[in-house]
């Protein structure tokens, strides 16, 4: 398995993961690969979904295509050599053109092991394929009055709920808090009196609460893609639509529903950080892998509460330099508990 650990992590740098490069990197050889293999297809899919020059049925069909190929349900190759084509970003075509390289790693893996990357990958797919279905779009349409954009834009299609919200974030981050539980715990501390149960709840938050912060940071792109995972009903309580997020005027009247989702955020964040120290001590290496995008999502959270969130223009986003400090700090801290476990502090 090194060898195959050593094409992953030189795949994460080429393909510009550059931080998930450096968690996966920190993580000790036993659940390097898996992980490391998981995520690339895990971005594979999502790069297939996000093809927006693809027809949805046609990106619907290489999903499922896929998906059978992760579940060793055919073998028929795979070319995705249309989507290769349409991507912006060198990065991101080389990714789907090494499709069938990454897909032959999963033969390297334990039988124990490929049921849990399956398993996760399988439930990703299914909301990435939910999100295409439900943002489904006729094409352009007339805007209502006081919205910008020159008086015509795509329609803003919003979830309806909050459990859609929530069931959504579940299948595309929340189930790789539950996979990487069970991997961790199989390799590194199968016999560690830890509560199992509080590791697997509090895992799942704490993939929801990173998938949230990029919602909410994310949110003036998606608007301008048709899609608002903001629900519909919470929006209506606060007399909002979502078309008229599209207009950065209206800050002042969306941002207290903002900033309950802010809260949550935060919420799902420090659960996690629970989840974190209640992994054993002696599986630094992973305890840092966790603190990491906690504390970079905590300081999004702290940024996403100041500064002016329906801008397209105006970015928010954590500098490089910032999160080397972050990481820094965290792994010159490990040594002393107290001072360590303090890292993640409430940003709002």
């Amino acid at each position: 398995m090194a060898h195959a650990s050593d094409q992953l992590l030189t795949s994460l740098r080429k393909e510009g993961s550059r931080s998930f490069y450096l968690t996966v990197r920190v993580l000790p050889g036993k659940i390097r690969s898996q992980i490391g293999l998981a995520y690339l297809l895990a971005r594979t899919t999502d790069t297939i979904a996000d093809t927006e020059l693809v027809p949805e049925e046609k990106r619907l069909e290489a999903l499922q295509a896929l998906r059978e190929r992760i579940l060793g349900t055919t073998a028929l190759p795979l070319r995705f050599d249309d989507f290769a084509r349409q991507q912006s970003s060198a990065a991101e075509a080389s990714l789907v053109e090494k499709c069938e390289e990454n897909l032959a790693l999963l033969a390297t893996l334990s039988a124990a092991d490929l049921q849990l990357v399956r398993d996760c990958l399988n439930t990703i797919i299914s909301g990435q394929e939910l999100d295409l279905r439900r943002f489904a779009n006729d094409g352009p349409v007339r805007l209502e009055a006081g919205v910008s954009e020159g008086g015509v834009g795509r329609r803003v299609i919003a979830l309806r709920t909050d459990e859609e919200l929530d069931d959504y974030i579940y299948r595309v981050a929340g189930c790789v808090g539950e996979f990487w539980t069970r991997i961790c715990r199989a390799h590194l501390f199968p016999r560690a009196p830890v509560d199992e149960v509080f590791l697997l709840i509090n895992g799942v938050r704490f993939g929801k609460g990173l998938q949230l912060v990029n919602i909410l940071r994310d949110l003036p792109a998606d608007l301008r893609h048709g899609r608002c995972y903001l629900p519909e009903e919470k929006l209506t309580a606060h007399g909002l639509r979502a078309e008229e997020l599209l207009e950065p005027a209206n800050e002042t009247r969306f941002r207290p529903l903002y900033n309950s989702y802010l809260e949550r955020a935060q919420a799902h964040l420090l659960a996690g950080w629970e989840y974190t120290k209640a992994l054993p001590r002696g599986c630094a290496r992973v305890r840092l892998a966790c603190a990491w995008p906690i504390m970079i999502g905590l300081e999004t959270i702290k940024l996403l509460g100041t500064q002016k969130v329906l801008d397209p223009n105006h970015k928010i986003k954590i500098s490089r330099a910032r999160v080397k400090q972050l990481m820094l700090r965290s792994t010159l801290l490990y040594p002393w508990p107290r001072a360590w476990n303090r890292l993640a502090w409430p940003a709002i």
